[in-house]
Parts: C-alpha cells; sequence; structure tokens
C-alpha cells in the first residue's frame, strides 16, 4: 500500500519524537489533536469527555513512544489508546449509572427522542452513534480514517475476521436505520421468504 507525504511527514515525526525533539513532539501533537479528538467525541459523545479523553492519549503516547518499533504505528497506536480511554470511560460510566438507579430505586427517565427533521449528514451521525460501541469504532476507523481491515485489527489488537464481522453487523444496522419504513415493507413483500 502507497504511503501519503502526509502519513510519512507523520513518521518522520514520530522519529525525530523518539529521539528527544520536543518540537517535533509539539507539530506531531497538532496535527494529531483534531483527529483523536473527533474519534474521542464519536465514541463518547461528550466534548468534555472527549477532551479529557485525548490529554490521557497524549500522557500514554509519551509513554508509548519508546517502544514504538514502526513508525508507521503511530496511527494505530493512538487510536487504540483514544478508543481504549474511551471504554473505560463507558464502562465507569455505566457503574455510576447502576449505583445511582439503585440508589433512586428505579432510577431517571429516559431521554425523549427528537421529533424535529434533520440533514442526512446528522441523521447518519445519529444512526453511527446509536451504534454498539465496537461498531462505531470500526465504522470510525474504516470509513472517517480509511484504515484498512488489516490496520484496524493491528489498531484494536482483534482478527481480522472480527473486524469484518462487526464492520458487516454495523453496516447492516445503519442500513436498516436508514431505510425509510415504508421502502421496508415494500421490499419485504416483494423478496420471498
Amino acid at each position: 500500500m502507497a504511503r501519503s507525504a502526509e502519513q510519512i511527514y507523520d513518521e518522520l515525526l514520530v522519529l525525530r519524537c523518539e529521539a528527544g525533539d520536543r518540537a517535533a513532539f509539539a507539530e506531531l501533537v497538532e496535527r494529531w489533536q483534531p483527529r483523536l479528538f473527533g474519534h474521542a467525541l464519536r465514541l463518547t459523545g461528550r466534548p468534555d469527555v472527549a477532551s479529557d479523553v485525548v490529554q490521557e492519549t497524549w500522557i500514554a503516547v509519551i509513554r508509548e513512544l519508546p517502544r514504538l518499533a514502526d513508525p508507521a504505528a503511530f496511527g494505530g497506536l493512538a487510536h487504540r489508546i483514544v478508543t481504549r480511554r474511551c471504554a473505560d470511560w463507558g464502562r465507569t460510566r455505566a457503574r455510576q449509572r447502576r449505583m445511582a438507579d439503585e440508589l433512586a430505586d428505579g432510577g431517571a427517565p429516559g431521554n425523549a427522542a427528537t421529533a424535529e427533521q434533520t440533514s442526512d449528514a446528522a441523521r447518519v451521525r445519529q444512526v453511527v452513534g446509536e451504534l454498539p460501541s465496537d461498531g462505531r469504532v470500526v465504522v470510525a476507523l474504516h470509513y472517517l480514517y480509511e484504515l484498512s481491515i488489516a490496520e484496524i485489527a493491528k489498531t484494536l489488537r482483534i482478527p481480522a475476521g472480527t473486524v469484518k464481522s462487526r464492520l458487516h453487523k454495523a453496516r447492516a444496522q445503519l442500513r436498516h436505520a436508514l431505510t425509510p419504513k415504508s421502502a421496508r415493507k415494500t421490499r419485504s413483500e416483494t423478496c420471498p421468504s
């Protein structure tokens, strides 16, 4: 797979960082901050949490860079750390919700769905946000960051077949959620079972 000039430049920055060049690290942060923040925001849905996650990610990156054998693997490393930190936040949040529900004897009312029509892009973002966490991660890494199946597998440290399966399932869920109900009825009525 051919690497772009941007990828090669990032690899150079990583090598310079490993050599202790602080200016290179500052530039690496500047170049990757928006991507990592966007990824964290998609996974958490909260800008304040995404910001905290990305700060924690940079601290972890500083620790991991000396052990990084291949500078081309930096993107996968950074996305993996963000993904893990978001998963940690999600587990903590779920635990806190359960405890709050137990204390409140039944919990809080659910969120009311908005009745307003949204643009197509906003609808897609909403549907992607409703996917299970593992589906959101593979969709974001594949479509937004244009990582291959192999790169996603390496990033998430799961088999390529698992990535394919999660991507297939997420696509099916997106297709179902984005297909108007009238079209679904028509298709199911015309297709034999």
